[in-house]
């Protein structure tokens, strides 16, 4: 697997680099750069290039680092509770019909390698990036409800290939695991001169 830019999306060599080094050695791909440069359409791209799924986790001020993990509907899980002679109560009995999973959760296990764009994450809580660092190291975490570790899954190698991930924005990784990201003029260049020709 390889990137080298598709006929919607013009990529520096430098940026080629950075997404082959983290497709390679399987590991995220932190971008930076200022509104609107094409940082989204990248994992769109690379994605659709490598014929890989996209998962998108979209982050928002009230997003928690759980919900990429998995929630716990406890709520739903009383209230069949209060309903369990209408069905015996079977729902009930298994913790895991009230576990709803999140992206990380979806990208471990998922049957083929996927890419994962974790989108603003700069909008969320100023510890929301350090909440995962471990489960993003390690590629595993622990569902405490169904008492299971989840694993990212091993595809041809002795590494998760379930991602790479690319993350953007990250206010707290320091500049030496960086990509700058090129001018949005650069991007588009292909484009402009497409649809004038």
């Amino acid at each position: 697997m390889k990137f080298t830019g598709t006929d919607n999306y013009v990529a520096t060599q430098d940026l080629m680099l950075a997404v082959n080094a983290a497709i390679t050695l399987k590991r995220p791909l932190l971008v930076k750069g200022e509104p609107g440069t094409g940082k989204t359409m990248l994992a769109e791209e690379v994605a659709l290039s490598l014929g890989m799924p996209l998962l998108q986790w979209h982050i928002k001020s009230t997003t928690k680092a759980q919900q990429g993990l998995y929630e716990y509907d406890a709520v739903s899980r009383l209230r069949d509770s209060q309903m369990a002679d209408l069905d015996g109560g079977e729902r009930v009995k298994n913790i895991e019909n009230y576990i709803i999973k999140g992206v990380l959760w979806q990208a471990f296990t998922a049957e083929q390698p996927v890419a994962l764009l974790i989108d603003e994450i700069d909008k969320a809580d100023i510890e929301f990036p350090n909440d995962l660092l471990r489960e993003i190291d390690r590629m595993e975490f622990y569902c405490y409800e169904t008492r299971q570790l989840i694993r990212c899954r091993d595809h041809a190698s002795n590494r998760c290939g379930a991602l790479p991930q690319l993350e953007k924005r990250i206010a707290q990784c320091g500049d030496e695991n960086l990509l700058r990201y090129p001018q949005l003029a650069r991007i588009e260049e292909k484009a402009f001169y497409q649809r004038i020709t």
